[in-house]
């Protein structure tokens, strides 16, 4: 959404969330144009939102959960969609659910394994595999709890083998994010590489393999996308015939049609530096926290009574009392005022829904569609 539609969006009651339906829309039908080799479902935890998910599932062939809360929730909303439930410490419970409603289960360990099969009941499942390799310069390395090693691959085929009425389906591996086209392709390969003999071996028919998600997003350049020409194009090309090849995306398809709109509260200088304090904080938009960045953002000036700052670096902080409470540090700004409106883009993804809302017991925000 343009600034200046922000601007005629801005609601009466802040801090607001204002998502960008139609722009959601759009920006999802070129990513599934571009993506047609694969299948497309949407990882959840990236923005649950109902509309959000309401405005998602025409375009995907189906969505990611990773616990029984979002299970519940997505199958609430989306009634018929098909859902794949991975994540690693499932609970008896989930395991349970995830048998009645998830058309994939995403295992991440043999205990795991051993746990579903002890239902009995029939389950299509996904070995999660953490494969050792070169992950520097990602934005997050999925090791430790997340999947396996390939030895322990192997002993949950060996467990298979006992438990005929779970049925191994294919291979998940997610294993880094924060990748452009070229590193997420090169991971595919990676994938592909030792999956396709392992399923082999273990005599799957007709494999499914899901590449995960992990496709970058530059909240330093909010214009700057991820290349989905080029990654659908290639990836579909590592495709084989009988197999099916899968991915999970969650922020590079949500988090550019959310803003998070409040208000300045108050401008003052402290040890040389300026600062803004903003209504609301890091407890409703936690991303800049969590990701040690500079949120991007939108002054809508309001010319209101009060202190101001011109030409000089800012620094933009919430109510939280807390240093860490940052939206974004030493920013140049023109001009940043009292009652100035203040519009941060890119909050579609991990944002509201990771934030500790609850900290000091500030009013939640707002929430608003429109469709520009």
């Amino acid at each position: 959404m343009d600034p200046r539609m922000v601007d005629s969006h801005v609601p009466a009651e802040l801090p607001a969330y204002v998502y960008d339906i139609g722009a959601l829309g759009r920006h999802l039908a070129g990513v599934r144009e571009k993506t047609r080799g694969v299948e497309l479902f949407y990882a959840a935890k990236a923005n649950p939102d109902a509309r959000v998910l309401e405005t998602i599932a025409p375009l995907v062939d189906g969505i990611e959960v990773a616990s029984g809360g979002e299970l519940e929730h997505v199958r609430a909303v989306l009634p018929d969609a098909r859902l794949a439930f991975g994540g690693p410490g499932k609970t008896d419970t989930e395991l349970g659910l995830a048998l009645r409603e998830a058309e994939r289960v995403h295992v991440e360990s043999p205990h795991e394994l051993r746990r579903l099969a002890a239902f009995r009941r029939d389950a299509d499942v996904l070995l999660r595999v953490n494969l050792a390799g070169e992950r520097a310069g990602v934005a997050l390395a999925m090791s430790g709890p997340f999947g396996m090693d390939p030895e322990a691959m192997d002993a949950c085929r060996e467990m298979l083998r006992g438990a005929p009425w779970v049925r191994l389906r294919g291979v998940h591996a997610h294993l880094a994010s924060g990748l452009d086209a070229d590193a997420a392709v090169r991971q595919s390969r990676e994938v592909l590489g030792w999956a396709r003999p392992w399923l082999e071996k273990a005599g799957v028919e007709s494999p499914e393999i899901n590449l995960g998600g992990g496709m970058g997003v530059d909240y330093a350049a909010p214009g700057s996308r991820f290349d989905w020409t080029s990654y659908g194009r290639r990836v579909a090309d590592l495709a084989l015939p009988g197999e099916t090849l899968r991915i999970e995306p969650g922020r590079a398809i949500s988090v550019y049609c959310g803003w998070y709109v409040t208000r300045v509260l108050d401008v003052k200088r402290a040890h040389g530096a300026w600062y803004a304090v903003l209504l609301g904080g890091t407890h409703h938009l936690r991303t800049p926290v969590t990701k040690n960045h500079d949120q991007p953002f939108t002054v809508l000036p309001r010319d209101e009574p009060g202190p101001s700052v011109e030409d000089a670096p800012v620094t933009l902080v919430g109510q939280l009392c807390t240093p860490k409470d940052v939206f974004a540090r030493d920013v140049p700004v023109t001009r940043l005022a009292v009652g100035d409106v203040v519009a941060f883009s890119m909050a579609g993804a991990y944002a509201w829904n990771i934030s500790h809302h609850d900290f000091l017991m500030h009013p939640k925000p707002a929430f608003h569609y429109v469709t520009s």
